[in-house]
């Protein structure tokens, strides 16, 4: 065998390991156990954490659940914008390398008013600020539709807060046609060399297809592990 046939192999290897590893720690039940609306009354921070956050309808509920492998883990709404708490839960429980799994609220929907998104803003980079359990944020965006203001505002929340956060795609499976969700991985690439808090692989999923799940896994089981 080669050198470039051994080195393929080797990856090919270590890439198997790493999925293994995602699904093993999610092969456990995830429960949910606290919510809170207010920075004081977070439950202890104990063991690693790791947040999902993302616009109103960006798929968040659905990506958790898919992610966690149970349908009704994470509630789905049809009202953007309807949950303002912190929700958090239970991964890992009984392994060496358990953490907590927090679903933030979703930001972004016109209907709020001014004062209910000042109020998301100054609680969430209270909580990315103040949380030093928080290993890594995965910003969600839709594959399917450009940028917004409310994204690029996230970014520069966790930059504030220097927190560092990871870029993931849904809803990849509507993006069509191919090019067009190329295009948008793309665009992400180029998007996250410019955020120096942003980690540089972007992870693109489809929670109804499952395409990209076993490798956020494998991400979050790296955390987990103190990767």
């Amino acid at each position: 065998m080669t050198g470039p046939d051994r080195a393929a192999d080797d990856a090919a290897a270590e890439e198997a390991a790493r999925i293994e590893r995602g699904r093993l720690l999610f092969a456990r039940p995830v429960t949910f156990f606290f919510a809170a609306q207010q920075l004081d009354k977070l439950p202890p921070a104990e063991g690693p954490e790791v947040a999902f956050c993302g616009r109103s309808n960006v798929g968040k509920s659905s990506l958790i659940n898919a992610l966690t492998g149970q349908h009704a883990l994470a509630r789905v709404s049809h009202t953007p914008g309807r949950t303002r708490q912190l929700n958090f839960f239970a991964a890992g429980e009984g392994t060496e390398s358990p953490l907590t799994l927090v679903d933030m609220p979703g930001y972004g929907y016109a209907q709020a008013s001014k004062a209910v998104k000042a109020d998301w803003q100054g609680l969430m980079f209270d909580y990315l600020r103040g949380r030093p359990t928080l290993r890594r944020v995965f910003l969600l965006m839709d594959a399917r539709i450009e940028t917004k203001d409310g994204d690029r505002a996230a970014m520069d929340l966790l930059g504030e807060a220097a927190v560092p956060f990871q870029i993931v795609l849904t809803k990849s499976d509507d993006a069509k046609p191919a090019s067009r969700l190329a295009k948008r991985q793309d665009e992400m690439a180029e998007l996250v060399r410019k955020r120096t808090a942003a980690h540089p692989v972007v992870l693109t999923t489809s929670s109804s297809k499952g395409g990209g799940i076993p490798e956020l896994r494998a991400a979050i089981a790296e955390i987990a592990a103190g990767g």
